[in-house]
């Protein structure tokens, strides 16, 4: 029986419509988001007898203050509206996709004068062509080297290299046909267009096939030198599709999703293939014990949720309940058909179960590379003598310039891995001038407090500095009455000093402090425990100089704009709407500004010389 919820629920109050379900706190915070075909079908399963056996879920369920629902007319009405509001309210307890990747495409517009190749993070409705999804910008990179070998086509906007004296250096390494001088017309560029959009869709064979009739013409007619050219191309084209693996026997565009499951937690690995090549690979790990039936659902939603190319075809080990729902949704979103299948033979089977084995093979070695880190963690425990194991370990840092502008950072290290999505800026609201001290215990503070409140506290706190800041803080978490919850570690930087003879320098080793231990922890130089925490510090602190040159910056700027007569906040409104950013209205030319609407020519001249006086931050 799940846990007592202090939310008291009543069937009859909610309706059996389709619509979705928000699950929130007293506050008003979204914790879950959730949609249904029968909506108090749905939310009696939560608080049945044998209520909801998902372990997130049990723990969800305690914190619940009350559910509010949406009726929708249709299942894909609730669908997208639940798509909507777990974007919008990101909760905790929702599966979440966001990491340290994103996906690349390339995408190239036939519309435009001498069309080039650009490497784009969101496909949109534009009329233009988009090839990918790549899992890497690297991926991409070799992509388009191999691309501008055997077609040449433009790098740089038309505008910037009209502008040159003379074409760039990628056309005179013949990796550039230089339409922006004439070097080339518009007939036999985009012939070079055809052949890219062909090359990236899968038909080599076409490619190779006219480039082959074409260089028999040439040497025909004696044009030794571009048969020559046709040549090298058609070899550069074998070689790239030699290194491709052929996977299907089918030239559609295709997402393979395999699932293994272990215990808790759930691998799920996707091949991407297009036109019958794979093309990439991407892995997730989920650790909530989700029903897998709602779990590929949501998990499929999430994914293609996000701007990025929906293939043909998504293969699948199973079906979920809402396959029909989610197939119309991806073929509106497409603009196509979109086929989401469950094969049970044949070639579409035996992508299944590569998916699969991929899935499985990830699981086993996240599970040795798991198994590695706690290791890593049982010994720094062992030599810092932490009183519990330090899975979740958060860095603090100050940086301000001469007293102003005075920020904090938190970086946060999970079973030894960074976890750059848990970092957090704070801007110091109750000290004035240059006091870490009073900075830091306010930071700390502030975590602190919110952290008991969402009961997500951290196992250590590491402190860049020697005894003084450990006091410090050690005194912000008596306060709370944390000190038996939290193990706290000063790192104080390597000191330099002179040698017995006076005549050299050497570095000391990094010292660690701890509470109620007189002498410093030095840890083995080179160790990987020392490496870890050494990480951790420099992490936070580059994360706090950033945020502090941001906004020294963005102040700069501002009271730049500020002093210039007839620029009131309407029209700094107006410069950043119109540019995009501060740094772009910096580097705006004279042109730039005056077309910019409602901002008169002897204004925009103006702003000009005054930002051309501005020290850049």
């Amino acid at each position: 029986m799940p846990e007592t919820s202090p939310f008291s629920f009543d069937a009859r109050t909610f309706p059996t419509t389709p619509g979705v379900y928000l699950m929130k706190k007293n506050n008003g915070e979204v914790l879950y988001v959730g949609k249904a075909v029968n909506l108090r079908n749905r939310l009696r399963s939560y608080f049945s007898a044998t209520g909801d056996g998902r372990a997130h879920i049990r723990f969800l369920l305690t914190r619940v203050q009350d559910i509010e629902v949406i009726v929708t007319d249709t299942d894909k009405e609730a669908l997208i509206l639940e798509n909507t509001l777990i974007k919008k309210y990101r909760p905790r307890y929702n599966i979440n996709l966001r990491d340290d990747k994103t996906y690349v495409s390339l995408r190239i517009d036939p519309r435009e004068e001498f069309p080039g190749l650009q490497i784009t993070r969101k496909v949109k409705k534009d009329g233009a062509r988009y090839f990918g999804p790549y899992a890497s910008s690297s991926a991409v990179r070799q992509t388009l080297k191999e691309i501008y070998r055997i077609f040449p086509l433009r790098h740089y906007p038309l505008q910037r290299c009209r502008k040159r004296g003379r074409p760039c250096l990628f056309h005179q390494i013949g990796q550039c046909s230089a339409p922006c001088h004439g070097l080339i017309d518009r007939d036999a560029y985009q012939r070079l267009v055809d052949g890219v959009i062909a090359l990236l869709s899968g038909r080599e064979t076409e490619v190779v096939a006219e480039l082959k009739q074409r260089m028999q013409a040439a040497s025909a007619a004696l044009r030794f030198e571009e048969a020559a050219r046709l040549r090298d191309q058609i070899r550069a084209i074998e070689a790239t599709v030699e290194k491709q693996k052929v996977v299907s026997a089918t030239d559609r565009d295709q997402d393979v999703f395999g699932l293994h499951r272990d215990g808790g937690e759930v691998e799920i690995s996707i091949l991407f293939i297009r036109g019958g090549k794979l093309i990439g690979r991407r892995n997730y790990n989920l650790e909530w014990r989700l029903d897998e039936n709602e779990l590929l659902a949501s998990f499929l939603q999430e994914f293609y949720h996000r701007d990025l190319l929906v293939p043909d075809q998504i293969l699948l080990p199973f079906l979920p309940d809402a396959h029909r729902t989610i197939a119309e949704w991806l073929r509106e979103k497409r603009g196509r058909r979109v086929e989401l299948l469950a094969p049970q033979r044949g070639g579409g089977r035996d992508l299944v179960l590569m998916a699969n084995r991929n899935a499985e093979e990830n699981r086993r070695e996240r599970s040795r590379q798991h198994e590695n880190r706690l290791r890593l963690l049982e010994t720094l425990q062992q030599r810092l003598q932490l009183r519990r194991l330090p899975r979740r370990i958060e860095c603090f840092d100050i940086s301000n310039f001469q007293g102003r502008q005075s920020v904090g950072s938190m970086a946060v290290i999970i079973d030894a891995e960074p976890a750059p999505q848990q970092y957090r800026r704070f801007r110091i609201r109750t000290v004035t001038g240059s006091d870490d001290f009073a900075s830091l215990a306010e930071v700390l503070q502030r975590r602190l407090s919110r952290g008991l409140e969402d009961d997500d506290l951290p196992d250590c706190l590491l402190i860049d500095g020697g005894k003084g800041q450990l006091g410090r803080i050690r005194e912000v978490v008596r306060t709370l009455g944390l000190e038996e919850r939290l193990d706290l570690i000063g790192m104080a930087k390597s000191r330099v000093m002179a040698n017995v003879r006076g005549n050299a320098v050497e570095r000391s080793e990094e010292r660690f402090f701890r509470p109620g231990r007189k002498n410093p922890v030095i840890l083995r130089q080179g160790s990987a425990e020392l490496f870890l925490l050494q990480r951790l510090r420099d992490e936070a602190h580059r994360f706090a100089i950033e945020y502090h040159r941001k906004l020294r910056g963005r102040t700069t700027l501002h009271s730049q704009l500020e002093e210039i007569p007839g620029i009131g906040p309407a029209r700094r409104k107006l410069l950043l709407k119109h540019f995009g950013s501060l740094k772009k209205i910096r580097s705006a030319g004279l042109a730039e500004l005056e077309a910019v609407p409602g901002l008169p020519k002897e204004l925009a001249a103006r702003v000009l010389r005054a930002l051309e006086t501005t020290p850049k931050p």
